[in-house]
């Protein structure tokens, strides 16, 4: 079981739990505007308290089975943000996907670039994993200072990579050894 860590005195980093639909419906309502242009086209009820009871239960099955691992960052009673490795991969690739997103009131206070090394160490201590990747959008600067000040490297550029906002769009990929253990070690 990962623990909770606190990113600053007021804010926390925890998985998330289906209890936190309400909380998640609410930040992403909040950060509508401010979130469309990094991600896929929501329908309406994304932005519901069932929808996302909808989405934490498939989240929170494939944490059970080990293939995601989902986080939120919790500053008192609201939702702030939230960051997930996915696609986790064992045996000898013993590598993670990560995304995140901050509430459009929680940006330019640091709590990603907090959370984003958090998550790289827990996937080095506790997860065992070698290394995350990551991409964003090319012309998504703020996420890519994130990555770069939390020793990601860029590894390439992938054109049509994701379907965000309405349409495919070219990423920059970038990706983080942790260590050189043998697997698992």
């Amino acid at each position: 079981m990962i623990e909770p860590r606190p990113l600053t005195p007021d804010v926390q980093l925890r998985i998330v739990t289906l209890d936190d639909a309400s909380a998640l419906a609410d930040a992403q309502t909040l950060s509508r505007d401010h979130l469309r242009p990094w991600e896929p086209v929501r329908d309406d009820k994304w932005f519901t308290p069932a929808g996302q009871l909808e989405r934490l239960t498939y989240q929170l099955e494939r944490y059970k089975n080990g293939q995601v691992v989902p986080w939120v960052l919790v500053e008192g009673d609201r939702i702030i943000g939230a960051i997930t490795l996915s696609d986790l991969v064992p045996g000898p690739f013993r590598s993670a996907a990560l995304g995140y997103w901050l509430a459009v009131d929680a940006v330019g206070r640091g709590l990603a670039t907090r959370a984003v090394e958090a998550v790289a160490e827990i996937a080095d201590t506790e997860l065992k994993l070698h290394r995350i990747e990551a991409s964003t959008l090319t012309g998504n600067t703020a996420s890519q200072r994130v990555l770069e000040r939390t020793s990601f490297h860029q590894i390439g550029m992938a054109p049509t990579y994701l379907h965000i906002d309405g349409y495919w769009q070219d990423c920059n990929l970038y990706q983080r050894i942790l260590n050189d253990r043998e697997p698992g070690a």
